[in-house]
């Protein structure tokens, strides 16, 4: 019997799901983007975000993960030219995708939906029509649909705080549909900014994938809310060096063999998270960070599957959007402890 390999994540993150062509040289052609607005796609998209999928497709219950599309219009329906504010999110099969802002009609009604960790949320429905938002529901949607919406959020989350030149603090106006700001001052050029995140899972030393791992929770979660350990990356500071700072002062706890899993963006508003995997003393005293950490705890394998189907109340995990989803899935059912100690 061959020795387990170190665990990887047995499927892409959420939001890291893509098929749209977004290269810059397509939005660097406005008369090739003016001259195809007639048989383009939009997304509409509200103020806080959500945007409409089929209320069919939202509510069936039969459907399977990562299937729900954008239920998105004919370019023609919303204006017979390319808006100013229109912004470009990418080709997908010789169709081009863009984004406004619209609204859920005055009529629709509000259900109560789970938005992850146990919490419910409030979807408008109008129309047909769910309004969902990328955080709670991003994993419900397609591939297409996840990769369009991701880009439309961080583009939204950006032009929110890029209304002023950090240069001179002149106003701003938009550029290359939505993907660069001037400004009317000095005529500076802005392009958005992704903030670099580590978000790692901390396992012990029992065989090459351990038998437990360090959760933890912040004092503002709900009661039972546990994740992998997370942070922002400092000036001159690498990801590996991150990594081991964050978890020394979230818990007091040393890690090695530390090793790069994925990544995901996570527009809220403009990270990406970079996931790592390392090993720690279990034995070691867990020294959570007054304020920042509530509690820190080690997990044991089976419990982290139990809490995956629904068999432990106690234990609420991160939502299937996020990154630690998917990093704490993978370890949960890769081979144990002692599968990787035999031969």
């Amino acid at each position: 019997m061959s020795s387990a390999v170190p665990f990887e994540l047995d499927a892409s993150p959420a939001l890291s799901r893509s098929t749209a062509d977004r290269q810059e040289s397509l939005r660097a052609d406005p008369e090739r983007l003016r001259a195809r607005w007639p048989s383009a796609r939009v997304v509409r998209m509200d103020d806080r975000g959500r945007v409409p999928v089929s209320e069919r497709d939202f509510f069936d219950d039969n459907r399977g993960a990562n299937a729900v599309p954008l239920s998105t219009v004919p370019a023609l329906d919303v204006a017979p030219r390319l808006p100013e504010d229109a912004v470009f999110l990418g080709q997908w099969e010789g169709t081009d995708y863009w984004a406004v802002f619209d609204t859920p009609g005055a009529d629709a009604r509000t259900v109560r939906v789970d938005g992850g960790w146990s919490l419910p949320v409030e979807v408008p429905v109008d129309d047909g029509e769910a309004w969902v938002g990328l955080r709670e529901h991003g994993a419900a949607l397609d591939d297409t649909a996840a990769g369009l919406l991701t880009t439309a959020v961080a583009l939204r989350n950006w032009h929110r705080r890029a209304r002023h030149c950090a240069h001179c603090g002149g106003p701003t106006r938009l550029r290359q549909f939505g993907w660069a700001t001037v400004c009317e001052q000095c005529g500076r050029e802005e392009y958005p900014r992704t903030d670099p995140a580590v978000i790692c899972l901390v396992h012990d030393d029992v065989g090459v994938n351990g038998e437990h791992v360090l959760l933890a929770r912040q004092p503002v979660w709900p009661a039972g809310r546990y994740s992998v350990l997370a942070g922002f990356v400092e000036a001159g500071e690498s990801l590996e060096c991150c990594v081991e700072r964050e978890i020394r002062e979230e818990v007091g706890v040393e890690v090695r063999d530390i090793r790069y899993l994925g990544s995901q963006p996570w527009p809220f508003p403009r990270s990406i998270m970079l996931g790592f995997a390392a090993r720690a003393d279990r034995g070691a005293r867990l020294a959570p960070a007054e304020g920042e950490i509530e509690d820190a705890r080690w997990v044991p394998r089976e419990r982290v599957r139990a809490a995956f189907a629904e068999r432990d109340p106690d234990l609420l995990l991160p939502g299937p959007t996020s990154i630690a989803h998917v990093m704490l899935r993978s370890w949960a059912f890769s081979g144990g402890g002692d599968e990787a100690g035999s031969s």
